[in-house]
């Protein structure tokens, strides 16, 4: 069975972490099960781990690794920072942590969308469009079934 292997990286603070990272967790954890049930029949698992960081490795926090690349070197993805209030609570002092631009977007956690589409092209299997649901002249509806979006 091929494997894709996940790394997140995160700050951790006696088992707790910023809002941001927590929500790219939830992300990540439901992406993975979506991709597995998606791959799994094709030969294909997708396995994630987890990395916790301390308030020294504040830049590698909120990041993800698929098989050991940063997922801003797969996607068009940009980095930067901003001021993150959760870290700062948690850590005592004022903190800055990562952001992404994506798809045209700020987002302070990775979105599923990002994780899917990586993994993806990781493993070199091409995401169903929705170019042909916009074609069949349904207003661009992702689901082929109008009205929906």
């Amino acid at each position: 069975m091929k494997k894709l292997i996940i790394e997140w990286r995160h700050l951790d603070v006696e088992g707790e972490t910023c809002n941001r990272c927590y929500d790219t967790g939830e992300n990540l954890n439901q992406e993975v099960k979506r991709l597995n049930r998606a791959l799994q029949p094709q030969g294909i698992e997708v396995e994630w781990f987890e990395t916790k960081l301390d308030d020294t490795q504040i830049p590698q926090s909120n990041t993800i690794l698929f098989n050991g690349v940063g997922i801003e070197d797969i996607l068009n993805i940009e980095v930067s920072q901003n001021y993150c209030d959760s870290c700062t609570t948690l850590l005592g002092n004022e903190t800055y942590c990562r952001t992404i631009q994506y798809d045209g977007e700020e987002y302070e956690d990775i979105p599923a969308k990002a994780i899917r589409q990586a993994a993806l092209k990781v493993l070199g299997i091409e995401e169903a469009t929705k170019a042909p649901a916009a074609r069949a002249g349904n207003s661009g509806c992702c689901c082929g079934g109008g009205g929906c979006c």
